[in-house]
């Protein structure tokens, strides 16, 4: 005679623990590589609390931070659109009148909690073409 499967105590059905196949987990970890994968390779502004906002190519990113090539930091940004607003209006339609910028480093590594924007083609220009700002 086998070992049964379930076994009913108080009217409550169990089953063994060797019966009960593993399930497959999924963590915040796996969730933010896929979320890295697909910003990999595109030109992003990214904000965080003590790098302040950045533009860049992406390299790599997980939850501990972002690797950036050929990146800058927006130091004042308006963007080119006076409809739309912040940095979020910069990724869209590019830098305005005013804004200052650093010039291009070849890799910024940002260890810390940040958020990323992908820029369209016409800001990633704008953003690289600017004249960079010595303060």
């Amino acid at each position: 005679m086998g070992k049964p499967n379930t076994i009913t105590l108080d009217n409550v059905e169990y089953v063994r623990k060797d019966s009960i196949k593993p399930v497959e987990q999924v963590t915040i970890d796996g969730a933010q590589s896929i979320a890295s994968q697909r910003l990999t390779g595109k030109f992003v502004i990214v904000r965080s609390r003590n790098e302040g906002v950045n533009a860049g190519t992406v390299v790599c990113a997980d939850q501990t931070g972002i690797e950036l090539a050929n990146c800058r930091r927006l130091y004042y940004h308006k963007p080119a659109d006076k409809s739309v607003s912040w940095y979020e209006g910069v990724a869209q339609t590019g830098l305005g009148t005013g804004s200052k910028v650093s010039g291009t480093v070849d890799t910024k590594l940002i260890i810390e909690d940040y958020s990323a924007t992908v820029c369209t083609d016409v800001a990633e220009k704008s953003i690289m073409g600017w004249t960079p700002n010595a303060s």
